[in-house]
């Protein structure tokens, strides 16, 4: 089975979870995604990834071990941005 391609994994996440922000990465061999939902809030780092592979299911079960993901809540994502205005 082909590996999938970046832009591949990023739609199963987008039609398993509703992100505010996603973006993947990856050379084929592995991945690196960065997902943003409001679905993270108050769950825990693991329970976190567990939804983001309850939306990949089946179709990436052979390559999950080479996905590493950067799960945020919009409120996280935001304040890693930097900002324009610093509040003192």
């Amino acid at each position: 089975m082909a590996n999938p391609t970046p832009d591949e994994v990023r739609s199963y996440i987008a039609a398993g979870l509703d992100c505010s922000h996603l973006a993947v990465e990856g050379d084929g061999e592995h991945f690196f995604a960065t997902i943003v939902s409001a679905a993270f809030e108050g769950l825990s780092r693991i329970a976190r990834h567990q939804r983001v592979y309850a939306a990949l299911g089946d179709r990436m079960r052979q390559q999950i071990h080479a996905l590493s993901m950067k799960t945020l809540t919009p409120a996280e994502w935001a304040a890693q941005q930097p900002s324009a205005d610093h509040h003192h």
